[in-house]
């Protein structure tokens, strides 16, 4: 039974692991994405293709843990995966713009 218990432990926390690692790579992937095709420009902040671009990322995960094997229960864990994308993009992006790096 303690073993049961342990096991189930390790295989919630390897889901959480797994999930929280994909979202803040997919973000700062999204981030470099958006760098590369809208720019780096002043200009380049105000563009809604960025945005886009990150939307895209996450709705590629959703489909990618599935496939992984990691069920998504309801609109709490939904709306993680796509708070951490949009951060670590959004700072990813952000320290870009600003720096005005050519990626």
């Amino acid at each position: 039974m303690a073993t049961e218990q342990a096991t189930e432990r390790r295989a919630a926390h390897l889901r959480s692991i797994t999930v929280t690692a994909l979202a803040s790579l997919a973000g700062i992937a999204a981030g470099f994405a958006s760098a590369m095709v809208v720019g780096t420009s002043g200009a380049a902040a105000t563009d809604q293709l960025g945005l886009a671009i990150m939307l895209g990322s996450v709705v590629v995960q959703l489909p990618l843990l599935r496939v992984i094997g990691y069920e998504l229960n309801g609109v709490k864990d939904h709306l993680f995966v796509a708070f951490m994308t949009f951060s670590l993009w959004f700072i990813t992006w952000g320290i870009l713009l600003t720096n005005q790096v050519q990626v």
